[in-house]
């Protein structure tokens, strides 16, 4: 797995979404340069626990949607003669 890339953007909004949370629920303040080294911190050590997570939920609605495909494909079959 490659590292995660976020932009300046993106970097930003996530700076700020932990600054609030440190003063919303700890009453804390915490300026950007920490806030993005906690950022980071997540990022290289649960990153890929949630990473994962994502791809076997991925892998679990693709494998439904298949299923859905493969159903609708034997209704469409006309009745013939010949066996399966």
């Amino acid at each position: 797995m490659s590292d995660i890339k976020f932009s300046k953007n993106e970097k930003d909004i996530l700076i700020q979404k932990v600054k609030m949370y440190f003063f919303e629920e700890l009453d804390q303040e915490i300026g950007g340069f920490d806030a993005e080294f906690l950022i980071d911190f997540f990022s290289q050590e649960i990153g890929a626990y949630f990473y994962n997570r994502g791809l076997y939920d991925a892998q679990a609605l693709i494998a439904n949607k298949v299923d859905e495909i493969s159903e609708s494909l034997y209704e469409l079959e006309k009745p013939t003669e010949f066996t399966k």
